[in-house]
């Protein structure tokens, strides 16, 4: 089969891969309709997060069932199907708590042998082991470009407001508006909540402000002095989510927080960062952060996609073939684009 793999920052290429097999009873094996380019691949191409040559990278999927062993219960063959970028083992400690992003037997798609050597799903093929927890059917009617969203970009965005306990009444300050910060976005608004959307992008703050967002542009206005004013007499946000991943973000973010606020980190930290601890115990900052626990929202988001409530259409820009892969990932790095499906 077809599938893309990393070789070095700033290279990945089209190679020939054995077709996985079942490897275990809960295993099935999904034949790749389509597939994203996320900002977690992104770190790879750059040699951020660094993983092996050779090694089939993504972790965003929809496709259909061709192939399940005798324990998968909740798909069947045939079945379409939108995955997890994680998978989850259902019976460890953190899996009876519900804690799914840390289960002690997680592997991560395309993301190299540090999270669990499991292949990824920029391919024609895919297998998906714990398929019980990690797949789901697609609703009838909801395109592709939709359910790609369900088990990352959108789970994430979600993620982050659900986890951040943002209320409806309250002011949030989204920090990066890829796909994911415009996810979070809308899940914020969805809660009933104003939100401030911060990026140094033209096109992003326009989309931020088509979804109700106040836009705040990062090199153009004094951020901080915005928000001070559209906090006014509370000092700054309720909640600031970070989705980007960096320590600029993320000091940005503890100095947007107002006194008692919280600080929640979506975007991905692969590396030793500096943290402003006085700052944040002097605000009595509650700051947290870590994958986004997307197999306990899939149900839920899925079900928001189905009516509506969460729309991505307006963030995917480009449709590419995987051929075109290589030529996928260096527009992204260009940001040249927002978010690129991939069709095998």
């Amino acid at each position: 089969m077809r599938a893309l793999t990393f070789h070095a920052p700033g290279e990945v290429r089209i190679e020939d891969k054995p077709e996985p097999g079942l490897e275990a009873l809960d295993d099935a094996i999904v034949q790749i309709d389509a597939t994203g380019v996320c900002g977690s691949d992104l770190h790879i191409y750059r040699g951020r997060l660094r993983i092996e040559p050779g090694f089939t990278i993504g972790h965003e999927y929809v496709g259909t069932v061709i192939a399940a062993g005798d324990a998968v219960t909740q798909v069947s063959i045939g079945d379409r199907v939108a995955g997890c970028f994680l998978t989850a083992c259902g019976t460890c400690f953190h899996c009876m708590r519900g804690e799914y992003q840390r289960c002690v037997n997680s592997r991560s798609f395309g993301l190299g042998s540090t999270l669990g050597a499991l292949p990824g799903t920029q391919a024609e093929y895919a297998l998906v082991p714990h398929a019980n927890l990690t797949l789901r059917r697609v609703p009838d009617g909801m395109s592709d470009d939709v359910a790609l969203f369900a088990g990352d970009v959108m789970g994430t965005g979600f993620h982050g407001v659900a986890a951040s306990g943002l209320c409806a009444g309250e002011v949030a300050a989204v920090l990066g508006l890829g796909p994911v910060g415009l996810c979070a976005v809308q899940a914020a608004k969805l809660a009933g909540a104003r939100v401030l959307a911060i990026d140094s992008v033209d096109d992003r703050l326009g989309i931020a402000a088509s979804l109700g967002a106040t836009p705040i542009h990062l090199a153009e206005q004094d951020v901080k002095a915005e928000v001070r004013a559209a906090t006014e007499g509370h000092g700054g946000v309720d909640v600031a989510i970070d989705a980007v991943g960096h320590r600029d973000a993320l000091e940005l973010a503890i100095r947007l927080a107002r006194d008692c606020g919280r600080v929640q980190c979506i975007g991905v930290y692969a590396e030793r960062t500096e943290l402003h601890l006085g700052l944040a115990w002097l605000k009595s900052l509650t700051i947290r952060g870590g994958p986004a626990n997307v197999i306990a929202h899939i149900d839920p988001v899925l079900a928001m996609l189905a009516d509506g409530r969460l729309d991505p259409t307006p963030f995917v820009t480009h449709h590419m073939s995987l051929d075109d892969a290589p030529e996928a990932y260096a527009m992204f790095d260009r940001r040249e684009a927002l978010k690129i499906v991939l069709s095998p």
